[in-house]
């Protein structure tokens, strides 16, 4: 593809979470792509929640997962130094960070969602109000960390407190029985479904970075009419927490072809194999070009608020 004019990129990677692994192999993979376009890239891993940026700088691409990441944290912080930065914006970060509070939102806009209830102690007996089975996760992590099934009433004191190892808080959702998808959504617009199949057990941790572990089929099979529903409760969810630019839904769609959002995530995993890049791909948009369409949708974020401040500047003079 061409690029216009060759920039100086500051690749975020890495970080202080427990996604940490993951996020560094995210920004070495946009880092190698990105000088493949002919940029000049500085990586930069913030391991202890601190960074200096490098003096050259046109804008920053953010591969970080997780706290710090992706709760709003390094958002705000670049913010604060006028600095341009890929992805949705610190607030819409620290809404779709937090499980409960992006539920809320979907639930105020009419998006699907399960029935839930937050637990914040080990003794909290089994809510009366859910039917099991129950999926319990933290309410601020991701990438499935802390992720547990009850299946049996008496699995349910366990559960929460290998959940609350992760959080203070967690999460429990009624479990959608059904077919597990997610949809990218990319300038406002959602990319093709992808379909998520563990050859063995939940689409946990484990089996998300375990090579082989899980199919994945791209664009899922799904009828029109389907793929619409799923389409439109993604975008839905995405603008209930304000996102901006890119970012991934995580659906799941019932026996009876209905989709229920489980969450949103505002900086999707961008190795060469992951979710967003695979939706892409579907959609035409190469690996590399994926990437410089983030930069181009951060710059013309800069570009359009350039524009704003000098009509105002000019009405006022």
């Amino acid at each position: 593809m061409a690029v216009k004019h060759f920039l100086n990129v500051t690749v975020m990677l890495g970080g202080p979470s427990a996604e940490r692994e993951v996020s560094l192999r995210s920004g070495a993979a946009v880092a190698k792509a990105l000088r493949s376009l002919g940029h000049q890239v500085v990586e930069l891993d913030p391991k202890d929640g601190t960074f200096i940026l490098p003096k050259e700088n046109d804008v920053v691409f953010l591969a970080l997962h997780g706290t710090f990441g992706e709760d709003g944290q390094v958002q705000g912080e670049l913010e604060k130094l006028g600095v341009v930065y890929t992805g949705c914006g610190a607030e819409a970060s620290r809404i779709a960070f937090d499980k409960v509070l992006t539920k809320r939102k979907c639930i105020d806009a009419g998006v699907p969602t399960a029935r839930f209830a937050v637990v914040s102690s080990g003794q909290t007996p089994l809510p009366a109000g859910l039917a099991l089975p129950l999926v319990a996760k933290p309410v601020r992590q991701g990438s499935s960390v802390g992720l547990q099934f009850v299946e049996r009433a008496e699995n349910w004191r366990s559960a929460i407190a290998e959940a609350l190892k992760f959080d203070s808080e967690v999460l429990v959702e009624e479990k959608i029985v059904g077919r597990e998808t997610t949809v990218g959504i990319l300038d406002g617009a959602p990319l093709p479904v992808v379909e998520v199949r563990p050859k063995a057990g939940s689409y946990d941790y484990k089996n998300k970075y375990t090579s082989g572990a899980t199919e994945y089929f791209c664009p899922a099979d799904f009828d029109p009419a389907t793929t619409r529903k799923i389409q439109v409760a993604a975008r839905g969810a995405f603008r209930a927490i304000g996102g901006r630019d890119y970012g991934r839904v995580d659906v799941m769609v019932s026996a009876t072809g209905d989709p229920v959002v489980l969450e949103v995530n505002t900086l999707p995993g961008m190795t060469e194999t992951s979710l967003l890049p695979k939706a892409a791909a579907a959609a035409g948009l190469g690996y590399a070009e994926l990437c410089q369409r983030m930069i181009d949708l951060a710059l013309r974020r800069k570009e359009n608020g350039k524009t704003k401040r000098e009509t105002v500047s000019e009405h006022a003079a």
